[in-house]
């Protein structure tokens, strides 16, 4: 288990993101494309980790690649693999889950890996605020419910201590209502 694990979720320009995952041992970055909703998609997937399903898999379109997270519990632990695929078009939603590209892997507590995302998802939230994150992303709204999701189960059943874990939403000083 890795217990440095560090997760970072940055809007650039119009329509994009990077994000950044590094264990202490390696880093992976990439810029994800407007065309998906992918922080949505990125914090459903940590969610169904609190579910029976042995693991969770998620896509972002890099344009034209596809960068696939696949998700594999192993008791409290989470195995995170990140594969990349050419070509998006040809790859999205198949049933070929490695045949890409690995570019990264680690394996994390799930309530470090899931701490970790919350957090960036929050210090983005209050940055940009609803308004201004739905402005630059263009296509989509913040995910304030698929983060109310995430944190209602990370507090639940990892028994976070962090206090903003603790307070919620309305302690980021932001409008965040969806």
């Amino acid at each position: 288990m890795v217990g440095d694990l560090r997760f970072s979720w940055e809007l650039v320009g119009s329509g994009g993101a990077v994000y950044r995952i590094a264990d202490g041992a390696s880093e992976h970055q990439a810029l994800v494309g407007y065309c998906t909703d992918a922080l949505a998609d990125m914090l459903y997937g940590l969610t169904g980790l609190y579910s029976d399903s042995p693991g969770e898999r998620f896509s972002f379109d890099c344009e034209p690649m596809e960068t696939r997270w696949l998700l594999r519990r192993q008791g409290t632990e989470v195995a995170v693999a990140v594969f990349e695929f050419p070509d998006g078009a040809t790859s999205w939603g198949s049933a070929d889950e490695t045949g890409g590209v690995l570019l990264w892997s680690s394996v994390a507590a799930r309530g470090v890996l899931c701490h970790a995302v919350v957090e960036a998802a929050e210090a983005m939230l209050r940055e940009h605020g609803e308004d201004g994150y739905r402005a630059r992303w263009r296509r989509y709204p913040f995910p304030v419910a698929a983060l109310q999701d995430l944190r209602r189960l990370h507090r639940r059943d990892d028994g976070c201590r962090h206090q903003p874990c603790r307070n919620g939403l309305d302690s980021l000083g932001g409008r965040a209502d969806g």
